[in-house]
C-alpha cells in the first residue's frame, strides 16, 4: 500500500469534460481520475470502466458531458488520519485507488494498492522503467558549497538520475554538543572529526539544493536526525534516503514516513530480522518506500556483496529493490541492474585521495558516466519476456548464411512437389530447410529452373503480381542489373533505381541491355566496397577519405554512361550514404560539425555534371556488414536540413531512416518530415519499428501513412519515390508489389 500526496495528475474538476478525464487516465496510466469542485472537496470517482459503461448505454453522448456526470458519485473514501493497516479491507474487489480526504472533504491523498512502483520526482521506479541511478555526493564536497555544485554539474554530465547529499544537526544527533570527541573511541572520534570540518548546514545546503533544479536533476538527501527531516520536508525535498546506519531508528524512520514522502532506506549493517521489521513499520504508515541491498564496508570485499540476497530483500520488502554499493569498479552495480536492482546508488567524487573515507570508494566522473552507460546497455540487453523474433540484423545474416529450399531440378506449371523435387542449398534467401513439409505435395504455379528459390509465396495459391500502378508523384522499383527486366515485365513504372554492389560497377552493364529503356532512372551508391570498405566523405584520415571520394566518382561516372540506355532527358539522381558512421557510440553535437565541413569539402572534388547528387537520410543503429553500429550524420532532422541549405544539397529522405531516427531523438517524426521535405529530391518509401527495424513492409510498422502521405503532397509534391522494402525482390517482387498496392491508398 502507499500513499500518493501528489494528487494533481489524479484530479479533474467535476465540470471539466469528459474528454479531459480521458486525457487524465491516459497520462496518468492508472486509469482512474477523481473528481473534486472549485473548492477541491471529493464529489466522485471516474474510471475508464464507468465511461465504457456510460458510452454504451448513450452511443450518441456528447464528449462535453462533464466528468462528473459519467462519474460513481458514490465512490469509497477514508479519513486520511486512517490507519494504512485498515485501509487495504476498505478495498472491495477491483478498487485499487481509495480517495482520502480531511475532516472538510478535501481530497488531500490517495491510497493505492500497489508496492512495484516508487515515485521521486519526474522518475518513476520499478519493473518497466531504468534503474534510476543516483550519484552519492554525501559529504565529498569537504564543506564547499561550490564544490557541492560542480559535483552536481559532473553528475549531470555522467547520465545521473538522482544527486544525494547528507544532512546533519550536530547539536540533536551526537551525545556531545558540537560534536565534541573527548573520551569517545578512535574511530568515531575520526568520523565526528571529519563531520565537524565538512558538513554543510541546512541554508548552505539548500543553495546547492537549488542549483539542481537548475539543472534539472532529481535531488534526495539522507536526514540523520529529525530536525533535519523537518528542514528537509520544509525545503520541499522529493524524496529521502534512510542510511544504513538508521535503519533500525524506529523513532526516525516514523517521523520520515509521516511526512508523505517516498524513502529509500539501505539495509547495510542489519539483521535480516531487522530489516524485517522496519520494512513492516514503513509499510503500515503508508509511506512509499524501496529497501537496497548494501554491504556497509569500505572497499566492501566482492565475497561479501551477495547479489543473490536482492532476491530475498524484494521478498522481505514487498517493494522496488536496489543497489547501494561500496565496492571498488563499476562493474558489480551493472550486475546488480541485471539480476534486477532498479536503483542504484554508488559514491562520486573528482578526487579519490581527498580526505574523508567515502572518496576512496567512490567513481571519478568519467568512471560514473560509463558506469551509466553500461547499465543502460544491459538494460537494453535484458529485453522482455516475449515470444523470440528474428532481429534485422540476424534477418540479414540469416540469408547470406542460412539455406533454403529450391529447386532440384526444372520444374514445369502444375507439377506436383515430390521430396526429389526439392534440395536445400545456401543461400537463406527462400523457404527454409523446416517448410519442407509443407512443400511436399503442393502444385506448382510457376516454371522454375535448377536452383531457383522456393518462397512463401509457393504456400499459398494467390501471389502479389506486378500491374500498372497508379500515383500522384513518380514511382519507381528498386532493382539490380540481373533482374530489372524481368520485375518490369507486367508494368511500367516511371524509372528503375539500380542499387549497384561495388561488383555491379566492373560488369560490362550493355550485357544487360537490348535497347534503351522509355522511362528514367536513378542510381544508389553500393553500400559495400572491396575488402571490407564503407564510404566516408567525413573521414579525418586522408587515405579513407580520398579513396570515398574516388568511389563516389566512379559511382558517378557510372551512372553518366547508364544514361544512354534510358529515353527520358533527365539528369539522374544518385543517392548516396555519405558516411558520418561510428563502431563504438554516438559523437556529440559538437563533435559533427566539422565531419559535415568535410562532406562539404569533399563533394566541391566531384564531378557531378549531368547527375543530381542525393544525400540519403540515415538511421542511428545501421547494419553494416551483418552488425550494427552507429550514425551520426543526416541522422538530426535540424542539423540536416541545415547542411542541406547551406551546400545546396539535395536529400533521398528514407522514411524507414529518419522514423527510427525521430524515435532515437525522441522527436515527433511528422516534425522530422517538415525540417526535411522541403529539401527532398527523392523518396524511400518503406516503414520502421523502434530505433533499429529498417526495411519494414508498409503499414507493418510505426510510420503513421495518411498524415505522411498528407505532408508529402504538401511539402515535397511530385517527388519520385520507390519502394525500399528489405528483400521485395523476391518471389518476382512479392514485396515491392505488397508496398505499392498499400500505397495507392494514400499517394
Amino acid at each position: 500500500m502507499l500513499i500518493e500526496r501528489q494528487i494533481a495528475p489524479y484530479v479533474v474538476f467535476s465540470e471539466d469534460p469528459i474528454l479531459n478525464g480521458l486525457r487524465k487516465i491516459s497520462a496518468n496510466k492508472e486509469r482512474i481520475v477523481f473528481c473534486v469542485d472549485a473548492h477541491g472537496i471529493l464529489q466522485g470517482a471516474l474510471s475508464d470502466g464507468d465511461f465504457r459503461r456510460w458510452i454504451v448505454e448513450n452511443p450518441e453522448a456528447d464528449l462535453e458531458t462533464s466528468c462528473l456526470g459519467v462519474a460513481n458519485q458514490n465512490a469509497t473514501s477514508a479519513p486520511i488520519e486512517t490507519p494504512a493497516s485498515e485501509l487495504g479491507s476498505l478495498m472491495g474487489p477491483g478498487i485499487t485507488h481509495l480517495p482520502l480526504v480531511d475532516d472538510r472533504g478535501h481530497l488531500v491523498a490517495i491510497a493505492i494498492n500497489r508496492s512495484d512502483v516508487l515515485r521521486i520526482g519526474k522518475h518513476e521506479i520499478g519493473e518497466g522503467n531504468p534503474a534510476f541511478i543516483i550519484a552519492e555526493i554525501g559529504n565529498n564536497h569537504n564543506g564547499s558549497v561550490e564544490l557541492a555544485k560542480q559535483l552536481v554539474d559532473l553528475a549531470v554530465e555522467a547520465g545521473a538520475d538522482a544527486v544525494k547529499f547528507q544532512l546533519r544537526d550536530m547539536d540533536s544527533l551526537y551525545r556531545q554538543s558540537g560534536g565534541s570527541t573527548a573520551g569517545e573511541d578512535l574511530g568515531a572520534q575520526y568520523t565526528l572529526d571529519l563531520l565537524s570540518k565538512f558538513s554543510l548546514p541546512a541554508e548552505s545546503l539548500f543553495e546547492v539544493f537549488d542549483h539542481c533544479r537548475e539543472r534539472d536533476i532529481t535531488v534526495m538527501c539522507t536526514p540523520w536526525d529529525s530536525k533535519s527531516v523537518n528542514d528537509l520536508a520544509d525545503y520541499g525535498i522529493p524524496g529521502l534516503k534512510i542510511a544504513s546506519a538508521d535503519l533500525t531508528n524506529h523513532e526516525l524512520l516514523r517521523d520520515a514516513a509521516s511526512r508523505g514522502l517516498p524513502l529509500i532506506m539501505s539495509t547495510g549493517m542489519s539483521r535480516e530480522d531487522e530489516i524485517k521489521e522496519s520494512a513492516e513499520l514503513v509499510r503500515s504508515l503508508g509511506a512509499q518506500f524501496a529497501l537496497l541491498h548494501c554491504q556497509s564496508t569500505y572497499p566492501a570485499p566482492f565475497k561479501d556483496v551477495n547479489l543473490a540476497y536482492m532476491d530475498r530483500l524484494e521478498e522481505i520488502g514487498d517493494c522496488v529493490v536496489g543497489y547501494s554499493g561500496h565496492e571498488r569498479g563499476i562493474h558489480v552495480p551493472v550486475a546488480a541492474v541485471a539480476r534486477g536492482a532498479k536503483i542504484v546508488e554508488k559514491h562520486f567524487t573528482i578526487d579519490q585521495s581527498m580526505e574523508g573515507n567515502d572518496h576512496k570508494v567512490s567513481l571519478l566522473p568519467d568512471e560514473f558516466k560509463q558506469m551509466v552507460q553500461n547499465i543502460r546497455e544491459v538494460e537494453e540487453a535484458i529485453g522482455q519476456r516475449n515470444a523470440r523474433v528474428v532481429s534485422t540484423g540476424e534477418m540479414m545474416n540469416r540469408v547470406n548464411l542460412a539455406k533454403s529450399l529450391v529447386a532440384a531440378r526444372e520444374l514445369a506449371v502444375g507439377e506436383v512437389l515430390t521430396e526429389a523435387d526439392v534440395a536445400v542449398k545456401s543461400p537463406g534467401r527462400g523457404l527454409q530447410p523446416n517448410a519442407l513439409p509443407k512443400l511436399v505435395g503442393r502444385t506448382v504455379h510457376r516454371a522454375m529452373a535448377e536452383g531457383d528459390f522456393f518462397f512463401q509465396g509457393d504456400l499459398t495459391d494467390s501471389v502479389p503480381q506486378g500491374r500498372q500502378f497508379e500515383f500522384n508523384r513518380p514511382w519507381g522499383l528498386p532493382v539490380r542489373y540481373h533482374d530489372h527486366a524481368a520485375l518490369i515485365e507486367d508494368c511500367t513504372p516511371d524509372f528503375l533505381e539500380f542499387h549497384f554492389s561495388y561488383k555491379d560497377l566492373d560488369v560490362d552493364m550493355d550485357s544487360f541491355f537490348t535497347k534503351p529503356l522509355e522511362m528514367g532512372f536513378t542510381t544508389h551508391l553500393p553500400d559495400l566496397f572491396a575488402g571490407d570498405f564503407l564510404v566516408d566523405l567525413a573521414s579525418m584520415d586522408r587515405d579513407r577519405w580520398e579513396r570515398s571520394i574516388a568511389e563516389v566518382q566512379r559511382t558517378i561516372d557510372i551512372t553518366r554512361d547508364l544514361r544512354r540506355w534510358f529515353t527520358k532527358d533527365e539528369d539522374p539522381i544518385m543517392v548516396v550514404t555519405m558516411g558520418g558512421f561510428t563502431t563504438d557510440r554516438h559523437i556529440t553535437p559538437a563533435e559533427r560539425l566539422p565531419k559535415y565541413e568535410r562532406i562539404a569539402e569533399a563533394l566541391k572534388k566531384l564531378d557531378t555534371s549531368g547527375v543530381r547528387i542525393a544525400a540519403q537520410t540515415l538511421p542511428p543503429f545501421p547494419w553494416l556488414m551483418g552488425g550494427q553500429q552507429y550514425h551520426n550524420l543526416f541522422l538530426d532532422p535540424k542539423d540536416t536540413a541545415e547542411f542541406a541549405i547551406q551546400t545546396d544539397t539535395k536529400l533521398c529522405l528514407d522514411i524507414s531512416h529518419t522514423k527510427l531516427a525521430a524515435t532515437f531523438l525522441n522527436v515527433p517524426f511528422s516534425e522530422a518530415v517538415e525540417l526535411l521535405a522541403p529539401e527532398t529530391i527523392h523518396l524511400h518509401l518503406v516503414d520502421a519499428t523502434g530505433v533499429d527495424g529498417e526495411g519494414v513492409q508498409v503499414g507493418e510498422g510505426d510510420v503513421d501513412w495518411p498524415v505522411l502521405a498528407e505532408q508529402l503532397d504538401r511539402l515535397a509534391p511530385n517527388v519520385s519515390f520507390i519502394p525500399e522494402i528489405w528483400q521485395g525482390h523476391v518471389n518476382n517482387g512479392e514485396g515491392f508489389w505488397t508496398a505499392l498496392d498499400r500505397l495507392e491508398k494514400w499517394l
